[in-house]
């Protein structure tokens, strides 16, 4: 299988991971966790939000959790907080839905991990493209994004 953008950032700045394909037609993160046959608490989506001074927010959870948007919002100091239209994902981060990752955006980010992820010595998210996850250490995310660990679920 190729290598993605994301696979391509971990193997230059020496961060082990382990790829994981699946068919890239499926979007829907319970089912990757399923194919897969991954823990869904262990597999993490990447959720674009923008908060009420029009700046950009990225938060990861688990597949099976839903985002906090209050408990986000505090988070990262805004009276509010909202996804972002689905339209409006690859011009703001290269990736579409289905397909984004927390490495590799076109901008950097303030990014949030659902801090259940320390509870793992690894957990997967998506690699960039559809059909295409990996698995690492949530620490490693550290040594690429500005990311921090909180209860945003």
């Amino acid at each position: 299988m190729e290598k993605t953008n994301v696979m391509r950032t971990l193997d230059q700045k020496k961060i082990k991971y382990t790829p994981h394909y699946y068919d890239n037609t499926i979007t829907n993160g319970m089912e990757v966790a399923n194919i897969l046959n991954l823990d869904p608490n262990k597999v993490f989506k990447t959720l674009v939000t923008i908060g009420a001074s029009k700046r950009n927010y990225v938060f990861v959870v688990p597949v099976n959790s839903e985002l906090d948007l209050k408990k986000a919002a505090q988070i990262v100091n805004e009276k509010s907080i909202e996804m972002i239209k689905s339209k409006e994902l690859l011009d703001l981060t290269g990736y579409i839905h289905g397909g984004c990752s927390p490495i590799g955006m076109k901008k950097p980010f303030r990014t949030v991990m659902n801090k259940s992820a320390l509870d793992y010595e690894l957990v997967t998210f998506s690699a960039g493209k559809i059909g295409y996850q990996v698995e690492m250490n949530p620490l490693d995310l550290k040594k690429l994004i500005n990311i921090s660990y909180e209860e945003i679920i």
